[in-house]
Formats: C-alpha cells, sequence, structure tokens
C-alpha cells in the first residue's frame, strides 16, 4: 500500500472515530466485515456490504452509552492490507459498568475501497495475522 493510500485510509478512519459513521463511497460492493478471526466471538460471523457493516455497528453500540474509540496505531502490512490498533471505551447500557477494550483490526483496500475488515481479539494477534510484531 502506497504511503499516499495509507493516508488516505487514516484520514478516513479518524473521519469514522469522530462521526462514528462510516462513508458508503469507501466501501466496495462485495464487501465482508469479518468477526471469525475474533477469538471467541459468539454472534454472527461475517457481515456483507456496507449495510453489513452498519448493521454490526449500529448492534454493537446499542450495547453502550457514552461509546468512544480511538486509533492508537497504524501498519502498513504488506501489498493491500492496514493493520489499525484501537482502543474502545465506553459504558454497558445493561449494568452500568466502563468497558475498556484494546484490540486490532486488519483492512483490506483495494482500488481505494474497502473490501474486508477482519477483527481480532487483541493487537498483536492482528499483527501476527499479517506477519508482524510488536
Amino acid at each position: 500500500m502506497s504511503e499516499e493510500n495509507l493516508e488516505a485510509f487514516r484520514r478516513g478512519f479518524e473521519e469514522f472515530t469522530a462521526t462514528h459513521a462510516y462513508r458508503p463511497e469507501t466501501f466496495h460492493p462485495e464487501f465482508v466485515w469479518d468477526m471469525s478471526t475474533f477469538r471467541g466471538w459468539p454472534e454472527q460471523q461475517t457481515y456483507a456490504g456496507f449495510e453489513g457493516a452498519q448493521a454490526f455497528l449500529a448492534e454493537w453500540l446499542e450495547a453502550f452509552d457514552d461509546w468512544e474509540i480511538e486509533p492508537e496505531e497504524y501498519f502498513e502490512a504488506g501489498g493491500d492490507r492496514v493493520v489499525v490498533i484501537l482502543r474502545q471505551r465506553g459504558r454497558s447500557k445493561a449494568s452500568g459498568a466502563a468497558i475498556e477494550m484494546h484490540f486490532g483490526q486488519v483492512w483490506t483496500i483495494k482500488d481505494g475501497l474497502s473490501t474486508r475488515m477482519q477483527m481480532y481479539a487483541s493487537p498483536a494477534e492482528a499483527l501476527e495475522s499479517v506477519g508482524l510484531r510488536k
């Protein structure tokens, strides 16, 4: 991935963290949101298209009050992939408990469009999945 494409991805992701909304024009029609790589995820494993990503996000956010997500680092992962290390904070609507999560995502970008996102329960798992170590 070129530095220019990585920077464009970074700007788009930071826009998402501010608005909690993705821009549909940045997703390939055959995009897949893949939770099968998230150790222990009991729910639906994949979500298809931009609509699937939106459905996942809506379901996820429904469980939280005061939700925020912060990208900590970006790693160019060779070819068309980028790893994003994230920290998420929120308060459970059900219990009121504060929740914090540190995890990673691997995004595949082709021709400027997101084609796949794979979620990992830890930054190390995300980095290892693309042959990187931190």
